[in-house]
């Protein structure tokens, strides 16, 4: 049986411009790709950098890497929507 701790390779593989729809937003000067996912398809627990707490599995919340660069998985971040919101209000 394998080990439960080994990082699944079929996570780095994963387009970040797969299916759904992508907006591009401004934050702090930089441009962001910001994907909304319903809670059918939140399939596992996040820490929200906004709040800092846990995105629960099956809540609809929002992924948002950087639209400039490579944008590799390592730099997406999972928000809750209201999180990403209030901190994308509060800076032009």
């Amino acid at each position: 049986m394998p080990r439960a701790n080994r990082r699944r390779r079929d996570l780095d593989e994963r387009p970040l411009l797969g299916s759904g729809e992508v907006a591009t937003e401004t934050y702090g000067g930089r441009p962001w790709h910001v994907r909304r996912l319903s809670g059918a398809s939140a399939t596992r627990e996040y820490r929200c950098p906004g709040c800092h707490q846990g995105i629960l599995a099956g809540t609809p919340h929002v992924v948002v890497w950087p639209a400039e660069g490579v944008g590799g998985i390592e730099e997406r971040r999972h928000w809750h929507r209201r999180c990403w919101q209030a901190r994308h209000a509060a800076r032009p």
